[in-house]
């Protein structure tokens, strides 16, 4: 049985995305050829509430492909894949083609 976590608050589990490592021509590619850190959302929390007991949504969602930090986040492990777990404000934008 899989297990799937499912973030509390405003954290939200991204799944790195690894750059390719050669082109399709087979040219292998310098390891820092792109320093584009992304990932994409796996899972979201349910957000955080304000002093007045409204819910704050988490600003991404299931699927988005987002722009990570240099550092930071938790290492998360489940089966054999490696996710990362991050604070909804860490995570610094979105991108879209």
């Amino acid at each position: 049985m899989a297990k799937r976590l499912i973030p509390t608050l405003n954290r939200v589990l991204v799944e790195k995305i690894s750059r390719p490592t050669k082109t399709t021509a087979g040219i292998l590619l310098p390891e820092k050829s792109s320093k584009l850190n992304s990932g994409k959302v796996v899972a979201v929390g349910a957000g955080m509430r304000d002093e007045a007991g409204n819910n704050i949504p988490v600003a991404v969602k299931e699927g988005d492909t987002v722009l990570l930090p240099e550092y930071g986040g938790t290492q998360v492990k489940l089966g054999e894949k490696e996710y990362l777990l991050y604070r909804d404000v860490d995570i610094l934008g979105t991108l879209h083609d």
